[in-house]
């Protein structure tokens, strides 16, 4: 599937929820792992504001990516952030998304883009 990068520069983002470990399989436990570095893969869940609304995402970053100092409706930006549209077929039902996965995610705002 395709991936596509996304622009927060013009956005809010906050913390909902704190990073918490991904799980690959709900039945074995089988916790999620990049599988390049092999890094344990967390999801943490943000509001999204832009463009005069808000939505609630959940994003997928590689553990050594999670910066210190996350906390409840912290302000926070992503490094890499990518969206994956996705679709999957479970017990005859057609289910369809999008996933967010980013590199980092740091507490603040970025700094302002010289030049």
């Amino acid at each position: 599937m395709r991936v596509i990068p996304v622009d927060t520069s013009a956005a809010t983002l906050l913390v909902t929820k704190l990073p918490e470990t991904k799980v690959k399989d709900r039945q074995t436990g089988e916790v999620a792992v990049d599988p390049v570095t092999n890094a344990r893969l967390m999801v943490l869940e943000l509001v999204f504001i832009a463009a005069g609304g808000s939505d609630m995402i959940k994003v997928t970053v590689p553990e050594p990516g999670i910066g210190d100092g996350l906390a409840m409706g912290t302000p926070v930006f992503l490094s890499g952030l990518v969206a994956r549209p996705w679709e999957s077929e479970f017990g005859g039902r057609a289910r369809h998304g999008i996933a967010y996965r980013a590199d980092a995610v740091m507490v603040g705002t970025p700094a302002p883009v010289q030049g």
